[in-house]
């Protein structure tokens, strides 16, 4: 059944996230607006049962978690980890481009793997993390900035100069996806900065760098004559983002031995190989910050709460096109409304193994909630998510899992809301062991 409420609340979250750092500030809000308060990675921690509490990473990361009513070496952590970036594309330094007849477009650079061509002809907008000047060189001001409305469009080239683009167009990422961005300005050097400073409200000289990304400006819609299909950008991953907040939050009232942990990372889009990404040893360092608060003893205490602990990487999942069935693994194709859905992979790519997999099975049949296996086909390779990649890190129990998709990676993808609030009521019950 399908939660009108929760997927109202699901685009919202969406829209309100456009790219990775305004994903976690939305986290960060909705978790300060339920109890939770931060901590500072450089301070001393002092924490008991029942404490809410997060941690922020470069603005793009998020951690947050219960104490549990046990010291953490006892009872282990109950983790949910999902990432806060999508493929998009981020603009270069001193990016704007003068072009004959007074346009300007933008040199841009693609962050992850895109489906190129379905950020043609959309209307696209500018998010991201502007560096402001202060009087400590090492500690720039960090300021957010989104514009809502569309500020510019990638256009396709019309079909009569390429007649057989429909037979296969091969793109070029420097060539191809440029964004026009206004059809008249005489001195486009500084035109970005110069937009971005007003909105801020701030001088231009005060600004030293930024991070800031293209994003799809079209809302989250619910759509079909049952309501039951949601289309927007971000839903890789997001979706699972805001399935284990909802989650935590649900829970947060309930008491539990174990500590309940929601773990948001960045990067995972390529490869998770920065301070804020799954293959670094920040959630390491936070469990290990937890257990010497805790129980005083950092090392010992960490290690038996490993052996204790479980976690579910929550990552979405390729739902089964129906037009393009000859893709997917005969037997182990996930359909969107058919609920959340476990990966397997017999050489490693996900975590997930007989005893994870029956754990997970046995909490969607506690919540009531149909569970569902995916499998890659044998001649197609598939990738990897944080799972494998955490536990790399640390030798943590634990499953990889997803609500079904289509068109992952596109610049409007496509699931299923009743999948959406099976994997709420799934992540529920395991915040509630």
């Amino acid at each position: 059944m399908t939660n009108n409420k929760l997927i109202a609340d699901l685009c919202a979250f969406l829209d309100s996230s456009p790219v990775n750092f305004f994903a976690v500030d939305t986290v960060r809000r909705r978790l300060e607006a339920d109890g939770f308060s931060e901590l500072d990675m450089a301070a001393p921690w002092s924490l008991k049962p029942g404490d809410r509490r997060y941690v922020v990473k470069n603005g793009s990361a998020v951690f947050a978690f219960i104490v549990g009513r046990k010291n953490p070496a006892e009872s282990g952590f109950n983790i949910i980890a999902a990432h806060s970036d999508s493929p998009c594309f981020r603009l270069k330094p001193g990016c704007e481009m003068a072009c004959e007849g007074g346009a300007m477009k933008l040199n841009t650079e693609v962050y992850g793997g895109p489906i190129l061509y379905t950020w043609f002809d959309r209307p696209l907008s500018i998010a991201g993390r502007v560096m402001l000047r202060t009087a400590d060189p090492l500690r720039p001001e960090s300021r957010l900035v989104r514009f809502d409305e569309p500020l510019m469009v990638i256009p396709h080239l019309a079909i009569h100069f390429n007649r057989a683009v429909n037979e296969g167009n091969k793109l070029s990422k420097q060539k191809d996806m440029l964004p026009v961005m206004t059809l008249g300005t005489d001195a486009p050097k500084g035109y970005v900065r110069r937009l971005v400073a007003e909105r801020l409200g701030v001088s231009e000289d005060d600004i030293i760098d930024y991070d800031l990304s293209l994003y799809n400006a079209e809302p989250a819609r619910v759509v079909g004559p049952a309501r039951d299909i949601l289309c927007s950008g971000r839903i890789d991953d997001l979706s699972m983002v805001h399935a284990g907040l909802s989650a935590l939050l649900a829970a947060a009232s309930t008491d539990t031995a174990a500590t309940r942990m929601l773990a948001v990372f960045d990067n995972e889009e390529t490869g998770s190989g920065t301070k804020q990404g799954a293959a670094s040893p920040v959630l390491e360092h936070i469990m290990r910050r937890i257990c010497l608060a805790v129980a005083g003893n950092a090392d010992e205490a960490f290690m038996r709460a490993v052996a204790s602990s479980f976690m579910i990487s929550a990552d979405n999942a390729h739902g089964f096109h129906p037009n393009y069935g000859e893709k997917y693994d005969p037997t182990n194709h996930p359909v969107l409304g058919g609920g959340p859905c476990i990966k397997g992979n017999a050489n490693c790519k996900y975590m997930t193994d007989a005893d994870s997999a029956a754990v997970f099975s046995e909490i969607c049949r506690i919540a009531d909630v149909p569970c569902q296996y995916f499998v890659n086909h044998s001649d197609v390779a598939g990738g990897s998510t944080l799972g494998n990649i955490l536990t790399s890190n640390i030798p943590l129990r634990g499953v990889d899992m997803g609500a079904p998709v289509w068109a992952m990676h596109s610049a409007y993808e496509t699931a299923s809301t009743a999948d959406h609030c099976a994997t709420v009521a799934a992540f529920t019950t395991f915040m509630k062991l």
